[in-house]
């Protein structure tokens, strides 16, 4: 399975097309001309960029919930709220669609930063506040999130 590397600082213009640097848009040719979809995140005040592909595998999981079962109705809407499938254009953009980029607030500086299967788009500012947590409290997540992995799982 492909990742994507990276962590970026770049520029939005006025009609919220995100000029992708280089090296990522070179990542972002490696999964096909299938395109991506922008969605916002669940957790974070900023985007997720899902290759089609991951984007599929996670609507597979989310298709098999009951949709008779109000939580899952509701939780279904929410998370596909304002989704919106992007390609990459000739002079190497995305457009971001204006509720998107007020959700994520993006005005001028962004940083684009790698997630694994999928990348995200902050504003700057945002983004800077979420990763500035101290040496301490990273070492305390690091150990409660990934001390239990299994050996075989585990780094």
């Amino acid at each position: 399975m492909k990742n994507f590397i990276g962590t970026y600082e770049c520029k939005i213009d006025d009609k919220a097309r995100l000029k992708v640097p280089s090296s990522l848009a070179k990542q972002m040719e490696e999964f096909g001309e299938d395109g991506f979809v922008v969605k916002r995140s669940v957790f974070q005040p900023c985007l997720e960029v899902y290759p089609m592909k991951h984007w599929d595998k996670m609507m597979h999981k989310i298709n098999g919930l009951n949709r008779f079962v109000k939580k899952n109705a509701d939780f279904i809407r929410m998370f596909t709220a304002g989704v919106k499938t992007v390609q990459v254009d000739n002079a190497g953009r995305i457009q971001i669609s204006r509720d998107l980029a007020q959700f994520a607030s993006l005005t001028k500086e962004v940083v684009v930063t790698s997630a694994g299967e999928l990348f995200e788009i902050w504003d700057k500012q945002a983004y800077e506040e979420v990763i500035s947590v101290s040496q301490a409290d990273f070492a305390q997540l690091a150990q409660d999130v990934m001390g239990d992995l299994p050996s075989d799982l585990s780094l």
